[in-house]
């Protein structure tokens, strides 16, 4: 089990459709709009070392807490329901008393490097390669960079309306992802 380009390019399609950054571009707008300028640079490399620390001693940190992976995902699963009620209701329940940046929180974690990116790390452990699954995620770290970078030119290119109808569909995309992360998870909560 060692370098795969196979495998690399497997695990980096999972990796690009969970971690959803095309999706996320109508929240990373929004979140540019509330706290100005946005760290692409920082945001992206703390969410590949999140991912990439969390791939080697995720699963022994979250039984150290007492927390197993699935109460890990439900948790992460109303994280997600609240963004996307934010994006489809347009209202705001993430407050933060002046904020300074959004590169780390909510950016960096949880939306780019997620509940559900995590628990989905932890079964890609299980089936692939280590050193195929690091490659992929600083694939997708790439691809992440360049979508921060350029969603100034994104938003000019859709304009308002435009944004605003990917963001209520995304926000359907993402709050139907949320009940499938947690339905998938819940119900092992009770076994």
């Amino acid at each position: 089990m060692g370098f795969d380009w196979k495998e690399i390019l497997t695990i980096g399609m999972v990796l690009f459709a969970v971690i959803d950054i095309v999706g996320t571009i109508p929240i990373i707008v929004d979140l540019r709009t509330k706290v100005g300028h946005i760290q692409s640079e920082k945001a992206s490399i703390v969410s590949g070392i999140i991912m990439i620390t969390f791939l080697f001693v995720g699963e022994e940190i979250l039984k150290f807490m007492g927390v197993d992976v699935k109460s890990f995902a439900v948790a992460g699963s109303f994280i997600l329901f609240f963004l996307a009620l934010e994006m489809i209701l347009g209202i705001s329940i993430y407050k933060d008393e002046e904020p300074k940046t959004a590169s780390i929180v909510p950016l960096a974690f949880p939306l780019i490097a997620g509940a559900g990116t995590m628990t989905t790390l932890l079964s890609l452990r299980a089936q692939y390669a280590s050193i195929n699954i690091v490659i992929a995620i600083l694939i997708n770290i790439i691809i992440v960079y360049v979508v921060l970078k350029l969603s100034g030119k994104i938003e000019r290119l859709l304009g308002k309306t435009g944004l605003g109808v990917i963001r209520k569909v995304f926000g359907v995309i993402l709050l139907a992802i949320a009940v499938k992360l947690f339905a998938g998870n819940v119900k092992g909560l009770f076994v």
